[in-house]
């Protein structure tokens, strides 16, 4: 009889913690938040990722969020307002990319994956020395 009861008494703390891990609350949430816009950056010839490409998302001509890629080439927006978006893809050293009309819907995540093109051409700026009269 005294083990039946030690037995009770065991089954009802782990119920209890079992229940108690499971708090629904929002304030303990722990599940993971989805992004509104996510993917990844690649070299376009050899599928390597770009690392630091600056990513610009821009609502009605009005700059929403920047983000850059990691070492892996990912990247990701989240708790972004629901429209049509321009996201602009920069790095030096290659062509900027710009995707117009991407909609982001609430509760529905986006995947955009980018290759970007080495460029060839450098933006010649001139000297200060140039316009000064000698």
């Amino acid at each position: 009889m005294k083990f039946k009861i030690v037995l009770l008494a065991l089954s009802l703390l782990s119920f209890g913690l079992a229940y108690a891990n499971t708090d629904p609350s929002p304030s303990c949430d722990t599940r993971i938040k989805k992004n509104d816009i996510e993917g990844s950056v690649v070299h376009a010839e050899n599928k390597k990722p770009l690392k630091d490409v600056n990513i610009t998302a821009y609502l009605i001509s009005r700059k929403e969020k920047a983000a850059h890629t990691d070492e892996l080439g990912g990247y990701s927006f989240d708790a972004l307002k629901p429209g049509t978006y321009k996201i602009v893809f920069e790095k030096a050293g290659y062509k900027k990319v710009t995707k117009e009309k991407v909609v982001v819907k609430a509760e529905e995540p986006f995947l955009l994956n980018i290759e970007m093109i080495e460029s060839k051409d450098f933006d010649l700026v001139p000297s200060p020395l140039h316009f000064a009269d000698f």
